[in-house]
């Protein structure tokens, strides 16, 4: 039968060798994502400036022509221009608030309503002539 000090070793040593394949896996992952996040922004500066080149040559050459110069599909030179045509500049923070905006903080509270004929805080259910109303009542 093994001591509790055997067991304790034993156990130490197998999550020793399990946290050590676990510390492994996630580096590995870490490094793997943060290549990928590289490798997609370098592709998307590459699509932007194809789509700029595309943009910039379209007086001179037609997305036909330039698919069977280059062997490049129409439908991808088309996907870049008009990514490039869909991008738009970021808009200005305004610095201040337009004249049409209300202010909250510096309106005055509303003025309570006066009861109107025939009804009282307590009746909220006033009859057309003014009486009470006896289901209001029953509450």
């Amino acid at each position: 039968m093994a001591t509790t000090e055997d067991i304790e070793r034993r156990v130490e040593e197998a999550d020793a060798a399990r946290s050590a394949k676990r510390s492994a896996a996630a580096q590995r992952v870490g490094q793997l994502a943060s290549r990928r996040a590289e490798i997609a922004e370098q592709l998307g500066n590459i699509e932007r400036e194809l789509g700029d080149v595309v943009m910039e040559s379209s007086d001179v050459i037609e997305i036909g022509e330039l698919s069977t110069f280059t062997d490049v599909p129409v439908a991808d030179l088309t996907r870049w221009l008009e990514s490039r045509r869909t991008v738009r500049p970021k808009r200005k923070k305004s610095t201040g608030g337009s004249p049409n905006t209300k202010k909250v903080a510096n309106q005055k509270p509303a003025a309570p309503r006066a009861p109107t004929k025939g009804s009282t805080p307590q009746d909220p259910f006033p009859t057309r002539d003014g009486a009470t109303n006896p289901a209001a009542e029953m509450r």
